[in-house]
């Protein structure tokens, strides 16, 4: 599976297909790795962990693509935007957003937002076991709140085989997201990209690829380390 993965994004490469380049050439390493682990012939091991260090070399370079979101546009539901990167190998998510809170704020539904993101990294094709959340705490009356409902986030997620790691930053202005596989985006707006539903009966209330959206910029990079140091 290895060899046929590196194969493809040589393919990819050259066909100047980067993006999905990048994402074989990172899961033809895992993939790799794998096999050294089961190797106890040294001669392999060597030829194997020589043929790593060339695709490392090859998929070290950082990689960056804009995504414009219009007013009003639709079509950006999660899936659609993260589809991509969130690969059969990612098992660790990092998602950083200052304002994971206010569940009856007029204009935003940021915790149900973050239940959604959930959702989409336990029902697709990959291995999530971890995702880390750093936020900051809801002021006032709204922090019991908040703390609850990441708290039922947390043991929903856990019936899953999923851990939901929270930790609060008051200084905290960045929002992004990253996976282990390599990638990072960011978007202008964090995870509340999207409009105040209509009504709790109209389209696009459960279904965010038809809910309207704000305008934001989504910036994809692909770099070696994914986690800070």
């Amino acid at each position: 599976a290895g060899v046929e993965t590196v194969k493809r994004a040589v393919q990819l490469d050259v066909a100047s297909r980067f993006q999905e380049s990048l994402v074989c050439y990172q899961e033809g390493i895992d993939l790799l790795l794998q096999v050294v682990k089961a190797t106890t012939d040294e001669a392999k091991k060597r030829r194997y962990r020589q043929k790593i260090s060339e695709l490392t070399f090859l998929s070290d370079g950082k990689y960056h693509k804009q995504i414009r979101i219009e007013e009003n546009a639709t079509g950006f539901g999660y899936e659609k935007l993260f589809q991509e990167y969130v690969t059969e190998i990612v098992s660790e998510v990092w998602v950083e957003d200052p304002y994971i809170r206010h569940v009856h704020q007029a204009s935003r539904y940021l915790l149900y937002n973050f239940l959604r993101f959930c959702e989409m990294l336990v029902k697709g094709p990959c291995k999530v076991k971890t995702i880390h959340l750093l936020t900051s705490y809801d002021e006032g009356s709204g922090r019991s709140q908040q703390m609850s409902a990441l708290e039922d986030i947390k043991e929903s997620l856990s019936n899953y085989g999923v851990t939901l790691n929270i930790d609060f930053s008051s200084s905290i202005h960045d929002r992004e997201i990253r996976f282990n596989n390599g990638w990072m985006i960011k978007i202008g707006r964090g995870l509340d990209y999207f409009k105040k539903p209509q009504g709790r009966f109209s389209i696009g209330y459960c279904d965010f690829d038809l809910r309207p959206c704000h305008e934001t910029t989504v910036d994809v990079f692909h770099t070696k380390y994914t986690k800070k140091t």
